[in-house]
C-alpha cells in the first residue's frame, strides 16, 4: 500500500494519508459548529436522528443537510450501513482548533509578532504545556518537506 502525501502546508496528518487533503478546510457556521460539537462529544458514529435528538428545535431535513455539507467539506466521514446513513468525525475537536489557529496565523501580516502576542497572553500552565511539547518536538527527527516550518 502506498501512502499518499499532499502538498498542503497546513496538513495536520502525520503521516499524511490523504487522497485529497482537507486540513484547515472551510470555516464552520453556527449550526455546523453545533452539529460538530455533538459529533465530537459522542463516542462512535451517529445517524442524522441521533444528531437531531441532541439539537431540539431543528427540522430533520435541516440537520441532514448540514451533516451532508459537513461531509462534503471533509469534517465528517459518511457511509451507509443497512440503508442507514452514518457519520463520524474526520478529525478531533483539537485538530479543528489547531487548524483554525494555523489559518489565523497564516493570515497575519506579521505572524511572528502575532505568535509572540499570543504566547504573552497564555496562562502559566498553557505555557508549560507548549514548552514541553516544543522540547519533545525538537527531540524528534525532522519530518522534512511537507508540514515542516522554520
Amino acid at each position: 500500500m502506498t501512502v499518499a502525501t499532499c502538498d498542503n502546508p497546513r496538513c495536520t496528518c502525520d503521516p499524511c494519508g490523504c487522497d485529497e487533503c482537507r486540513c484547515a478546510g472551510p470555516k464552520l457556521g453556527d449550526l455546523e459548529r453545533k452539529v460538530m460539537e455533538v459529533v465530537w462529544d459522542h463516542t462512535g458514529d451517529l445517524t442524522g436522528r441521533d444528531v437531531l435528538d441532541a439539537l431540539p428545535g431543528y427540522a430533520y431535513t435541516t440537520v441532514a443537510t448540514v451533516l451532508n455539507r459537513l461531509s462534503m467539506k471533509g469534517y465528517l466521514l459518511k457511509w451507509t450501513d443497512r440503508r442507514v446513513v452514518r457519520y463520524s468525525a474526520a478529525g478531533s475537536h483539537d485538530d479543528h482548533t489547531a487548524a483554525a489557529m494555523r489559518d489565523i496565523l497564516d493570515k497575519a501580516v506579521d505572524s511572528n509578532a502575532a505568535l509572540i502576542r499570543f504566547a504573552q497572553r497564555m496562562s502559566r500552565s498553557e505555557s508549560e504545556v507548549l514548552r514541553r511539547e516544543l522540547t519533545e518536538h525538537d527531540d524528534r527527527p525532522s519530518a522534512g518537506g511537507k508540514g515542516a516550518r522554520s
